[in-house]
């Protein structure tokens, strides 16, 4: 098929396609080693971060309903997410999460926006908290905007879909 007949395939330079999955990476080991104000750093100004709801009894192209969210926030809510958690009275996260991000299935597109790039992936997370010997494997697609920048790379929009209906997780103190 022509690229020109199908703009949904239209894929990117590898060495773009390389640039996000080495930021995608980045922002997953960030996470992952309790560096979150660095992480923050990769957020741009116009940051939306949602967990819209997902329905089981829909169909499967109605399940995801993205008028209503487990989470939908800018970059100022994250911030307030980051300064409660570092007041050690965020109980979500008392004690903090150990947590191990597996992304992969990397998908990069190009945009209408000459400096802004479409990411798909898929993300595994491995959470466990304390000494408890409980743990969470959430998993989840993941789509990204992604802004390039002089600065590097920074995410302008993430949209996760959670697979689960129903989270076995008591709480979503993490970033997925």
């Amino acid at each position: 098929m022509n690229t020109a007949e199908a703009p949904d395939t239209l894929t990117v330079t590898p060495a773009t396609h390389t640039l996000v999955a080495q930021f995608l990476a980045h922002e997953a080991r960030l996470l992952d080693e309790a560096r979150e104000e660095e992480w923050f750093e990769l957020l741009d100004d116009d940051l939306l971060y949602t967990v819209p709801s997902r329905q089981s009894t829909a169909p499967r192209d109605t399940e995801v309903d993205r008028s209503a969210w487990r989470i939908r926030d800018t970059k100022a809510h994250i911030r307030t997410r980051l300064a409660r958690q570092n007041t050690g009275h965020a109980y979500s996260e008392v004690p903090p999460s150990r947590t191990m991000r597996l992304v992969g299935s990397i998908e990069v597109r190009e945009t209408s926006e000459a400096d802004v790039v479409e990411a798909y992936s898929a993300l595994l997370l491995y959470r466990q908290r304390g000494i408890d010997v409980h743990f969470d494997l959430i998993p989840c697609r993941r789509n990204d905007r992604i802004r390039l920048t002089a600065a590097g790379p920074r995410l302008l929009s993430r949209e996760v879909i959670l697979t689960e209906t129903s989270l076995k997780t008591a709480n979503l103190g993490v970033f997925l």
